[in-house]
């Protein structure tokens, strides 16, 4: 049995999908590109009538340009940051054309109807009910609603001993708040894969977040247009992991982006023969 995450390719987007060892199935964020509908796709090819979770890091509109195919989804928890209000939203989001608005209403809608709370063995961030994955959830709160990035939900995986970080857009401001946290330090300890922060631009490099955690790959999920872009400086900061591709050579890499590799797979769990393992897979 193994976590299995993947980072789906969108361009300038963010979306991602879990599948927990007893096949739970919780997407984060769900841009759109490229290709089409990656979530649509999974739904397809997996036959899902229902996700049992959806976690919106923060409503920019490259975070919720699917929100159609997730509400059709009809997720069983729907995890966001509560704390922001229609007017947050539209004032920052730069796009609010009839299509963007259209998105955004969209989301507001979905956002509504989640009030109820989730009743026993519902939660499937709860190892009990999801084949032992530990998966934490931490919302920074106090930053100024001016930035929507800085009110990102940041999620943690743990399995088998290896450790999964997913910060969506956060940046400086928001990584103090959560930093002056003793659960999150101890949470964050020993990241063996991080998703960059804000598509690895350098407004989401933060350097204390490495007083904690050295991983060992780094994934970039960022667009055929690139701009502060901090591969270098996350580079730096990771050991580097052997890396397999599906048509080609496996090589140790440090960091791996959307834009050059297209999809990430990445597996953590335990052979047959018990020993844990961390595996990434890239087109």
């Amino acid at each position: 049995m193994s976590v299995a995450l993947r980072i789906w390719d969108v361009q300038h987007g963010s979306a991602a999908h879990i599948r927990t060892p007893n096949g739970k199935h919780i997407v984060a964020d769900v841009g759109s590109g490229g290709s089409g509908s990656p979530l649509l796709a999974l739904k397809n090819q997996l036959g899902l009538a229902r996700l049992d979770m959806a976690i919106i890091t923060h409503p920019h509109l490259d975070h919720i340009s699917d929100i159609l195919n997730l509400k059709s989804s009809n997720p069983r928890t729907f995890l966001r940051p509560k704390q922001l209000t229609k007017a947050d939203i539209l004032a920052n989001n730069k796009d609010l054309s009839p299509a963007a608005m259209h998105i955004i209403e969209e989301y507001l809608r979905f956002d509504s109807t989640y009030t109820d709370p989730l009743g026993p063995g519902e939660n499937p961030t709860d190892q009990s009910v999801n084949g032992g994955a530990k998966i934490r959830t931490f919302v920074p709160t106090t930053c100024p609603h001016a930035n929507l990035n800085n009110h990102s939900v940041v999620t943690v995986i743990e399995y088998e001993g290896s450790k999964i970080l997913l910060p969506g857009d956060n940046e400086s401001a928001s990584w103090d708040e959560l930093l002056g946290r003793p659960d999150f330090r101890a949470c964050i300890s020993d990241v063996d894969i991080l998703i960059a922060p804000h598509h690895g631009r350098d407004s989401g490099f933060h350097k204390e977040l490495f007083d904690y955690f050295n991983p060992l790959l780094t994934i970039i999920s960022d667009g055929r247009v690139v701009d502060t872009s901090a591969t270098d400086r996350y580079g730096q900061v990771t050991k580097g992991w052997t890396v397999q591709r599906r048509n080609g050579p496996d090589g140790k890499r440090k960091c791996v982006t959307t834009r050059n590799d297209g999809t990430v797979d990445v597996a953590i769990g335990r052979n047959p023969n018990g020993k844990p393992f961390v595996s990434v897979t890239i087109d």
